[in-house]
């Protein structure tokens, strides 16, 4: 795990606040950050980053969360058109 994200982590710390930590961590290394709220698409990882020339895909789940069948299938998906894509924990 990166130092960065060490530095953000708590112990009683909700996914929803690992989130928006993580958020703001990207975006000060220089990343344009979105969100998905809703997508066509189930299973799609929750955060898109963009840099020039460059796009990676976050899922963020708590300590003990873990991708669903169809988080996999589109996590594979993704990667099998060349991006990258990550599944961050506290």
């Amino acid at each position: 795990m990166s130092k960065y994200l060490l530095d953000i982590i708590k112990d009683d710390m909700t996914e929803q606040d690992f989130q928006a930590k993580l958020i703001k961590q990207y975006e000060a290394q220089g990343w344009y950050v979105l969100k998905l709220i809703q997508c066509n698409k189930t299973g799609m990882p929750d955060l898109i980053l963009t840099k020039p020339d460059e796009v990676k895909w976050v899922e963020v789940k708590s300590a003990k969360g873990r991708l669903s069948p169809v988080q996999e299938y589109r996590h594979a998906e993704l990667r099998a058109r060349g991006f990258i894509v990550d599944t961050i924990k506290p």
